[in-house]
């Protein structure tokens, strides 16, 4: 049935591009035309969109700039969000490899690898995020393939090739993007076919043995269809050695396809069909332990990027794949119907060392399992001052997570000792909304725009748990004994709705200024914790038995919201030499979602590890951007130098940090137990540094015939907490990166060479850790005095809070690389 249905929806689509056209409707130029005729893109970031290389030279000095933040086309001046976007061609001119490397440039955003991953997306926005990628934790942040809502972070970290722009939204997007996009909204938007036969070859070699691959072609096989594939293979060394099991650390190995057709002369009726396929089989991350040891004193290497890990079971896998029907129809002037039709489908599988050590101590092999359909239907319109959009929306997801967590094993039986806890959690997600936003312009100088969105968001959750002595479960090829019951056999549902609206007034004094004042709220749904154990939960209650309500409210979390405000404006001026965008907002941030991953004690009295979420804080964010674009010297079409600027400020406070502990800040036990304290003075905002900056300059002229290009980009960000707890070994310091590259596109506009450097001065930069070592709750200082884990290597100052070597184990973002590409197309 749940085939047929997806066959009927993708049919329907089809049949709506395919309806003849009314002789009224809208007409729009062929995708080849198209891409000739729209506004060219800048090299700055708050000024790029789709471009032939040909008009880039125009898009410098201040041409206009076409996204869709608004699911609509509008230029970007108009649009009372704050925007910033990139063009296929510009991130290939800065060299850059995947999506995290726009967030240097693009002010209060994070975009990270998540610890141990090459593929798994760690995103915050003005923030916002969520860094713990198993079943049950939704994004804070939204990721849209093509408009397709990309559902789980794995395999979200989408390598850049054959891609039109990205968009990055900042704010909640709750009104026309939905459940989970309280923090913003980034767009991956791959390029259309040519109405041309086109084809495009790249190759790549660089430092760490890179050797990278890319083709692209379309043909029109007939007058209103057209096809096209590309295809990519992106390879290199490790940064390091995992010096335990001898293979190469931060590697990579991807391979990667996409098809698509499309049937139609115009934009007028038009069906898109598409399928990407992307398989990563690069070792799993292993991390630099920042302290030796506690039991086998295994030391601090001096190799940030060398890891001692000994897990490597199961072998790190990822495949990611999709299908997606775009069918669009005008049905009259002004007024166009769209369905966006979508399956996709992730499997990853690896292992996770946390304690990075030789010995089985706190070692996780996962799996993670993720199956997603999605239907939306829109009405477009644009008629007179009326223009907006409203819609409905459709999505059935299931994630599944299964995991050990291998506790110690002894040296003497590496068999029989040792203890593992098993996790399996399947988590389905059932959600609908309806939506709409128009915007009214009450006279040329002022609009109006008015949105909202109704969403029932449905959560099923399975949770099971089992204790094992031995090496592990049998479900990752341990030889493990199941010991006592199972500390979770959960099953669990809710229901969360919400109504998200938006609000707007612009004033355009000038076609060259828009201020606009900004309203809008954004909602992230409800869950259960998988790695909550239902016999850690507590009696509320006092009755001296814990009931089934009170394992309920343990094991669930309430949705996040949060309510912003804007004010803003964008501009040019000097003829347009300068063009910028500035933004001032404040958002209030309820029932924060904080995850927590503990050290316990399960009901058959073993130590463990065991999850608890709680809706514990309320924040006060506040903050300021400005990016722009200036055109120092030259003209039009001529030698001509650029500096672009983004500038980001952010004030994040904790009003309301929640919690029971034991004792207080001198670590004197409470009398009577438990007490609830509000630990906002002790907390920050994790991932959220309080200023990112970057400028870059850019320099074309002609030489010898052909186009020269130049740029160097230096980029900032202030110190910033990896956890809301302080942990001083983890957490980043201010630091700058600098980039830099020149690509030279010779006479004919045929043959691009390019040669491209990154992190320049080989900073080492710490983008993601793990913690689990016993710290005062409230300052974050780390207690202990070693001795815990045995007097052979304990050290001083540190005690194991999980396992017994002590984990305080860090990620690096790239270091020094340098890379040469040669380009053909025709």
């Amino acid at each position: 049935m749940e085939l047929f249905a997806r066959a009927t929806l993708l049919t329907g689509a089809a049949a709506i591009a395919l309806i003849p056209t009314p002789a009224m409707a809208q007409s729009a130029e062929p995708p080849a035309a198209e891409a000739a005729a729209e506004p060219p893109a800048t090299e700055a970031p708050a000024q790029a969109a789709v471009e032939p290389p040909a008009a880039e030279a125009a898009a410098e000095d201040g041409g206009d700039i076409v996204v869709t933040a608004r699911r609509r086309d509008e230029l970007l001046q108009d649009v009372p969000i704050a925007v910033t976007a990139y063009s296929g061609t510009q991130l290939q001119r800065e060299g850059a490899v995947d999506i995290t490397d726009i967030g240097d440039t693009t002010p209060n955003v994070t975009l990270e690898n998540s610890r141990a991953t090459n593929s798994t997306l760690t995103a915050f926005i003005r923030g916002i995020g969520q860094q713990d990628p198993v079943a049950g934790f939704e994004q804070g942040v939204g990721l849209y393939l093509d408009d397709v809502y990309l559902n789980r972070p794995q395999g979200s970290v989408l390598d850049i090739y054959d891609v039109e722009r990205i968009e990055i939204l900042r704010g909640p997007q709750g009104t026309l993007y939905g459940r989970n996009t309280i923090g913003g909204a980034i767009k991956y938007v791959t390029r259309r076919l040519s109405a041309e036969p086109r084809v495009e070859v790249r190759g790549t070699v660089g430092t760490y043995g890179q050797l990278d691959g890319v083709a692209t072609v379309s043909y029109p096989i007939a007058d209103i269809v057209r096809v096209g594939a590309s295809a990519a293979r992106l390879y290199r060394n490790g940064f390091g050695n995992n010096i335990t099991v001898g293979e190469d650390n931060y590697d990579k190995n991807v391979v990667a396809g996409r098809i698509s057709a499309e049937i139609g002369r115009d934009d007028s009726a038009l069906l898109r069909l598409s399928g990407d396929y992307t398989r990563d089989t690069s070792h799993a991350r292993g991390g630099h332990r920042l302290i030796p040891g506690l039991l086998s004193g295994t030391p601090v290497d001096d190799d940030v990027f060398d890891s001692f890990g000994g897990q490597s079971d199961p072998r790190q896998k990822v495949t990611n794949k999709g299908a997606a029907a775009h069918g669009q129809l005008a049905v009259a002037e002004g007024i166009k119907l769209k369905s966006i039709t979508a399956y996709r489908k992730d499997n990853s599988r690896g292992p996770i060392d946390f304690d990075a050590t030789p010995l089985v101590d706190v070692d996780v092999p996962g799996i993670y399992k993720n199956k997603q359909f999605s239907q939306e239907f829109q009405l477009e319109v644009e008629r007179g001052a009326l223009s907006g959009v409203a819609g409905v929306y459709y999505l059935d997801a299931d994630a599944q997570t299964l995991f050990d967590v291998r506790l110690f094993t002894t040296f003497t039986s590496p068999t029989l000792g040792g203890f593992a806890a098993f996790t399996n959690a399947d988590v389905n997600t059932k959600t609908w909304a309806v939506f709409g936003d128009f915007t009214y312009d009450i006279n040329q100088q002022f609009a109006v725009s008015v949105g909202a969105r109704y969403t029932d968001d449905r959560r099923k959750a399975s949770i099971f748990r089992q204790s094992y002595l031995g090496n592990g479960s049998p479900i990752f090829g341990g030889l493990g004994i199941p010991f006592g019951a199972a500390t979770s056999d959960f099953d669990g549902k809710r229901t969360d709705t919400a109504f998200t609206p938006r609000a707007s007034v612009s004033y355009k004094p000038n076609d060259d200024h828009h201020f606009y004042a900004s309203y809008a709220k954004g909602f992230k749904g409800g869950g259960f914790d998988p790695r909550g154990s239902t016999t850690a939960a507590p009696d509320l209650n006092g009755d001296g038995t814990v009931d089934d309500d009170e394992i309920y409210d343990y094991m669930t979390f309430e949705p996040e919201k949060v309510t912003s405000y804007e004010l803003g404006w964008k501009g040019s001026f000097l003829d347009k030499r300068v063009s910028a965008g500035l933004a001032l907002f404040h958002a209030d941030y309820q029932d924060m979602q904080i995850p927590a991953s503990n050290a316990c004690v399960d009901a058959n009295g073993n130590a463990s590890f065991c999850g608890e979420t709680s809706n514990a804080g309320k924040a006060r964010i506040r903050g300021i951007e400005f990016e722009g674009n200036a055109r120092l010297f030259g003209e039009p079409g001529g030698s001509r130098l650029n500096f672009a600027w983004s500038l980001g400020y952010l004030d994040a406070k904790f009003k309301e940090y929640k919690t029971f502990l034991l004792f207080d800040e001198n670590l004197v036990p409470f009398a009577g137990g438990p007490q609830p304290v509000d630990l906002a003075d002790f907390r920050k905002v994790q991932n959220t540094p309080k200023w990112t900056a970057s400028g870059t300059l850019s320099y074309a002229t002609r030489v010898a015939g052909g186009a020269l290009n130049l740029n160097s980009t230096l980029a900032y960000r202030s110190k910033s907490q990896q956890f809301e707890t302080p942990i001083p070994q983890l957490d980043q310091k201010g630091f700058a990166l600098w980039s830099a590259g020149a690509t030279y596109d010779l006479p004919g506009n045929h043959w691009t060479v390019g040669v491209y450097g990154k992190n320049l001065t080989d900073k080492k930069y710490v983008t993601a850790g793990y913690n689990f070592l016993y710290q005062n709750p409230y300052t974050g200082e780390f207690i202990g005095n070693g001795i815990g884990a045995g007097p052979a290597f304990g050290v001083p100052g540190y005690d194991a809070a999980l396992g017994r070597e002590g984990v305080l184990t860090a990620y690096y973002g790239n270091p020094r690389q340098v890379f040469f590409t040669l380009g053909y197309k025709f």
